[in-house]
């Protein structure tokens, strides 16, 4: 490339690389914490883009968008505003698994987020490719683009998703490519080298798009939306949303289909070797599903509209590195897909990441101050999770201009939590993905109680705003008072109330009992009292959800609390990012090579470095307790 004039285009206080969904959550939160800031995007056209499945939501990642709402981000919101199907997931499990799903229209998704970030003062919003991060004295300075334009910047945040050196496969095809038929980009991959920042290849795949008229539905399950629409925002809780929903529809694989695929696998790109990256374990392709479970017959479709405004419809279940002639043929064998006409064929993308485990818990590189990582760039997948290191990203660069303490989630307050904590301290191998078997503290960690856990934390750094505060102390007051009337109630037992209770399967009363009492039973719920309970006040079901949850599990509750707090005491334990491990006495060689390379911020962090035995937590509690002596001991002196 010739080389092209410089000029200086302006000084922000936080430049955000990127415009997917860790980019807007990371603009969003910089400029409403008062940040003058600059996002930059290789196309306003890919704003919140949705290059994979236009969905919000599903099992653990429903609980990172509640948690992102919770702290004012912007996701929830935004899919309220341009769902066409809502359905709360694993409802026949207890109330930790509960995870809202929702299908977006694909194009409004975009609209709407674009126009937020528009109107979000403090935020300017530009279309330009950075091919340069300037860092000086191991401290980031700004970016150039490739235009010339120079950007000076306190704080730099990458947000690149996949387009890092972005490479499509279509069987023997492959070619330089971003998501979607946009530009990858090239340059920059080059630039995080040059300062130090080691760069390793992840891919993941996206199905075929076909045309909504050409699929037989009649040979299809109907899966329609839930009838009673639960809205992702806490803020919207008390909305009604009259939505006609659009349903997708379950089908299936065939023999025929698993024999064209094995036909034709040495023509996979995966198999034959060409990508070297590695791919989500738990998104696999087609061709995976059938050699990873060769005894199955079938496996699931789900057929998924994109949008009210266009007949794109998403195979789910269906992505593949195939030629696409025989993804044609393959797609055919589908039950219902028959006559199906493609619109867009199925591609793998590889694409440059990071190891996370250079990140502090902030997304903060560990040696090159304010630069911060978010998103698929640090090995997740997902638009969720994206999402989620976004919002921190974005809450730890202003704390940081700010000259304040820096906002940390640990794994008993949040998924948040769990998810940072999973690629700083343990990196990852593969594309991460968030479930709820990760987060050892479910039971607390609900997607209903999202704001009870989190609304406060954002507030005081600046993000929630007071509307949501003020909606937070109603809710807590609405709780704690139906709680003490619950408890203040008593049943007597008349012949009535026995017949009620009978009418339920529950045991008749003996001795007057308190509602409180009754709600504990199995049998019986909340609601199902209403019917004894005179003084009931008409509460909101959110209110509700959390009084009978509250009461039922409240043994279970308190035994995940005393969990909490054992944990919370290693968490407590600091460690100096300038201990040398090498001169501890009592580590094994292992862990002192692995702690001087993590530089871990607890104790409670250093217990979950692989490598670190409990043997090696013991020796580092005796140290810090050396160290407080010998500081105590001078101090004295």
């Amino acid at each position: 490339m010739k080389d092209v004039k410089k000029y200086i285009a302006g000084k922000y206080n936080v430049i955000v690389i990127g415009a997917g969904h860790a980019g807007c959550e990371a603009s969003l939160a910089c400029a409403r914490m008062g940040m003058k800031t600059l996002m930059l995007t290789m196309s306003l056209d890919s704003i919140a883009l949705m290059p994979c499945n236009p969905n919000i939501g599903g099992t653990g990642k429903g609980h990172l968008v509640r948690e992102i709402d919770a702290l004012g981000g912007e996701m929830a919101l935004n899919i309220d505003k341009t769902f066409i199907q809502s359905r709360m997931l694993n409802t026949s499990k207890g109330p930790a698994v509960h995870s809202l799903r929702a299908q977006a229209d694909k194009n409004k998704y975009h609209i709407e987020m674009k126009k937020t970030l528009e109107n979000e003062k403090n935020l300017n919003v530009k279309q330009g490719e950075v091919i340069d991060i300037l860092v000086e004295d191991n401290k980031v300075k700004g970016v150039s683009t490739r235009t010339g334009a120079v950007y000076e910047a306190d704080a730099v945040i990458l947000c690149t998703g996949t387009y890092l050196k972005g490479r499509i496969y279509i069987g023997e095809v492959n070619y330089e490519g971003g998501p979607n038929g946009l530009f990858p980009s090239n340059l920059l991959s080059d630039s995080l080298k040059k300062i130090g920042i080691g760069l390793r290849k992840f891919k993941t795949g996206t199905p075929a798009r076909v045309h909504r008229d050409s699929i037989d539905y009649s040979k299809m399950e109907i899966q329609p939306g839930d009838e009673e629409i639960i809205p992702f925002s806490f803020l919207n809780i008390d909305k009604e949303f009259h939505v006609e929903q659009v349903p997708c529809y379950l089908t299936y694989t065939t023999p025929k289909t698993h024999e064209i695929i094995r036909a034709n696998l040495d023509r996979s790109p995966m198999y034959a070797g060409e990508i070297e990256g590695i791919g989500p374990r738990y998104c696999p392709s087609i061709e995976d599903k059938v050699v990873r479970f060769a005894d199955k017959e079938k496996h699931q479709i789900f057929i998924e509209p994109e949008g009210l405004d266009t007949k794109e419809t998403y195979v789910q279940g269906m992505s593949s590195t195939l030629p696409e002639e025989v993804q044609v043929d393959m797609y055919r064998t589908v039950i219902g897909l028959e006559n199906v006409q493609f619109m867009r064929t199925a591609y793998a993308i590889e694409y440059d990441c990071i190891d996370p485990t250079i990140l502090k818990r902030t997304l903060e590189h560990k040696e090159i101050s304010n630069l911060f990582f978010a998103g698929q760039i640090n090995g997740s997948s997902g638009y969720e999770e994206a999402a989620a290191q976004g919002l921190m990203a974005g809450i730890n660069a202003a704390l940081n201009i700010k000259g304040e303490k820096p906002f940390i989630l640990d794994r008993s307050e949040a998924y948040i939590g769990v998810l940072i904590d999973d690629l700083v301290t343990k990196g990852t191998n593969e594309p991460y993905r968030m479930m709820t078997s990760r987060a050892e503290y479910r039971l607390t960690l609900r997607q209903d109680n999202a704001d009870l856990r989190l609304t406060e934390k954002g507030y005081k750094v600046g993000l929630a705003s007071e509307e949501r505060y003020q909606k937070l102390l109603h809710k807590k007051e609405q709780i704690k008072n139906e709680l003490a009337r619950l408890k203040g109630t008593h049943i007597t037992p008349t012949n009535e109330v026995n017949k009620f209770l009978e009418g339920l399967g529950s045991t008749a009363l003996k001795t007057p009992i308190s509602l409180y009492e009754l709600i504990r039973r199995p049998e019986l719920s909340y609601d199902i009292l209403k019917g004894i309970d005179k003084d009931r006040l008409e509460l909101p079901r959110e209110i509700r959800l959390q009084v009978e949850t509250q009461i039922k599990y409240e043994g279970y509750i308190k035994k995940q609390m005393a969990q909490i707090e054992q944990f919370k005491k290693l968490e407590g334990k600091l460690l100096s990012p300038d201990i040398d491990y090498s001169n501890v006495g009592g580590l094994s060689n292992e862990a002192k090579q692995k702690l001087n390379k993590m530089k871990p911020d607890s104790v409670g962090q250093a217990s979950r470095i692989s490598g670190v035995s409990p043997a090696d937590i013991n020796v580092l509690l005796i140290y810090l307790e050396q160290k407080k002596r010998e500081y105590r001991g001078a101090k004295h002196d």
